[in-house]
């Protein structure tokens, strides 16, 4: 019997998904326990022997049995074989080094401490994994997105377009392995259950780390109702009643389980607004930091439409998200903007078959002097296209012109409004704003597809209501 059927035949039997880590602290042992010979030992054999009925595995990490010692290091061997044998351990490592290596750190897990699966980092690539994929019985988990609050540092990272945990999620399946993914960022839990719908994923952060078990269940359960292991210890193994508790949350998990829809849960498909955030994302669109506007604001968040001449299939996607806008209004011809809607009207004007003017953003000084380009008779109406609006200012300078040149303007349609008072101020002048998307919608779509951290959402969030409050 290999490890995953070990540990269905476990889920099946104890009716749980619980996995107790078994990552003793012998500062945190009653007196009376230190006196005991092996300490460490004792301590784990109490947790097991009041658990071992009510859990889907155990999970020692090996660090506590390391600082111990030759001492812990006993201990962990005799824990690992004090474990009756039908109940899986996951050796808690997270190991990665060259081959050589790494064939040593695979001997050691499986052969010298007799673990059943371990955790392993991904940094060094394949060729590091490959000498613990050889063990075609055991279980191997690959680190993808844990659940420290450190995790965004690197694994939140944009890499061709996509954060890292993903494409590690990615080759993780490729691989044939199991996936580590933190609690603690549901979202993310959600997003690689999306991408990887039968994968079994270790689940962290459940407990002392304040991970929230009702919404990683709704995130990461698959179609059968299971596909997660879920890892809690502090909050079990220091408990003054470790059975009591270990029976709770084994029934919390249970009845979070049974809640599931009939059939599991599937992927909705995204809707054309969702499409095409995810996609302007995935670009380079949206960037998170410190940023100074060209309406002088200071923003957490910064977008950068220009890359849409560089993708021209997100181009025509985002042109088509215009048209449908533009089929609801009155105009003769479009306005673009310059100089990030230039491209963004062109592709607009071609989609929709309409002529297009601009103004420019200087008169020329040389030919014909003309402040607008392109065919047009006074009287007929434009509509403005930009690429995004903050304030008013800057549409409004641009209506300026066309206006002066007979032009008449009622409408303008932007890709993103930030939601920070553009709107009303153009409604002041007269003119009606409409936008395909809307930052805080932006928000939550990058929120709830894994793009982007509830804490980078609530930032920005908070920043609007800021400013808009304020203004």
């Amino acid at each position: 019997m290999d490890f995953f059927q070990k540990l269905v035949a476990r889920i099946i039997n104890n009716d749980s998904l619980l996995c107790v880590g078994l990552d003793p602290d012998p500062s945190r042992f009653p007196p009376s326990l230190l006196e005991d010979g092996s300490p460490i030992l004792a301590f784990n054999k109490s947790i097991i022997d009041a658990t071992q009925d009510l859990v889907c595995a155990y999970k020692p990490n090996i660090a506590f049995y390391e600082a111990a010692g030759l001492e812990g290091l006993d201990a962990l061997k005799k824990t690992i074989e004090y474990i009756p044998d039908e109940i899986p351990v996951i050796l808690d490592a997270k190991r990665g080094d060259i081959g050589s290596t790494a064939g040593a750190y695979a001997r050691a897990a499986f052969e010298i401490w007799g673990a059943d699966a371990v955790t392993v980092n991904p940094y060094l690539g394949h060729d590091s994994l490959e000498p613990f994929l050889d063990y075609e019985d055991k279980g191997v988990f690959l680190l993808c997105h844990t659940s420290n609050p450190g995790a965004r540092d690197f694994q939140s990272l944009q890499c061709h377009g996509r954060p890292l945990h993903e494409i590690v999620a990615h080759r993780g399946l490729e691989w044939g392995l199991a996936l580590v993914v933190g609690a603690t960022y549901p979202e993310v839990l959600r997003r690689i259950r999306d991408l990887a719908s039968q994968a079994w994923i270790l689940v962290p952060g459940i407990g002392a780390q304040g991970g929230d078990l009702e919404k990683a269940l709704a995130a990461g359960l698959n179609s059968e109702g299971h596909g997660l292991i879920i890892n809690a210890s502090r909050s079990i193994i220091y408990a003054a009643h470790p059975r009591a508790a270990a029976r709770e949350l084994r029934d919390r998990i249970n009845q979070g389980r049974r809640s599931a829809p009939l059939g599991g849960r599937q992927p909705a498909s995204p809707s054309p607004e969702e499409e095409l955030t995810l996609a302007l994302h995935d670009i380079g669109c949206f960037r998170f930091g410190d940023f100074t506007l060209v309406s002088g604001q200071r923003s957490p968040i910064y977008l950068d439409l220009r890359l849409l001449v560089s993708e021209p299939e997100v181009l025509r996607r985002a042109a088509q998200a215009y048209a449908e806008i533009l089929k609801t209004l009155r105009f003769d011809r479009l306005a673009g903007i310059p100089y990030a809607a230039l491209p963004i009207a062109t592709a607009v004007s071609l989609q929709m078959g309409v002529p297009l003017v601009y103004p420019r953003k200087e008169a020329k000084e040389y030919g014909t002097g003309k402040g607008i380009e392109g065919y047009w008779e006074q009287g007929e109406v434009v509509v403005v296209l930009d690429d995004l609006i903050t304030t008013g200012g800057s549409k409004l300078r641009a209506i300026a012109p066309l206006e002066e040149a007979g032009l008449e303007v009622e409408d303008v349609v932007v890709l993103v409004d930030r939601g920070q008072g553009g709107g009303d101020e153009l409604a002041e002048h007269g003119y009606r704003l409409h936008s395909v998307l809307e930052l805080k919608e932006i928000l939550e779509i990058l929120s709830e597809h894994g793009r982007i951290s509830t804490e980078q959402r609530d930032g920005v969030h908070a920043f609007l209501a800021g400013r808009n409050h304020s203004g």
